[in-house]
């Protein structure tokens, strides 16, 4: 296992991204290339294409990603009025839209969603640099000591 520093929120809002660009991870110096879709050309793309064992594309989680994720919230709601909307809202057309637009309705459970949210994405992209052979760096931050004990934000 290596390591090496990486933002790890910078690294969640990429995975969680909705943007119609690439990113791609730089094993060897833990920056990030970011490429518009449509940019076949550049520079950077030419890097990526003649390095590929030194870059990864950063994953995007798919539209069933993130309604099982919204799904798997529902599981730990007790709340009776905000559980058949946020549901019923996860089959109708456009559901994360939807889910979204109806758990406005509830700030309290729209603040425990973000907090879900972010838990399961730091966990999605943490399974996933383990997966690539790097290593959290230990003792570097604490919430995530907290929430995954033995790893950390620093890799």
């Amino acid at each position: 296992m290596r390591t090496f520093t990486l933002d790890i929120d910078a690294l969640t809002r990429l995975i969680n991204g909705r943007e119609q660009q690439e990113n791609w991870l730089d094993l060897e110096s833990g920056k990030v290339l970011t490429l518009p879709a449509e940019d076949q050309y550049s520079e950077e793309r030419q890097q990526v294409e003649l390095e590929p064992d030194r870059y990864t594309r950063i994953p995007n989680l798919d539209v069933p990603q993130r309604v099982a994720m919204r799904e798997s919230f529902l599981f730990t709601l007790d709340d009776v009025h905000a559980h058949p909307l946020l549901s019923a809202a996860l089959t109708g057309r456009k559901p994360l839209r939807s889910f979204d637009y109806e758990i406005e309705a509830f700030p309290a459970l729209r603040e425990q969603w973000q907090v879900f949210e972010l838990k399961q994405l730091r966990e999605f992209a943490l399974n996933w640099l383990y997966e690539l052979g790097l290593e959290p760096a230990p003792d570097s931050c604490p919430w995530i000591r907290a929430a995954f004990p033995r790893t950390s934000c620093a890799v």
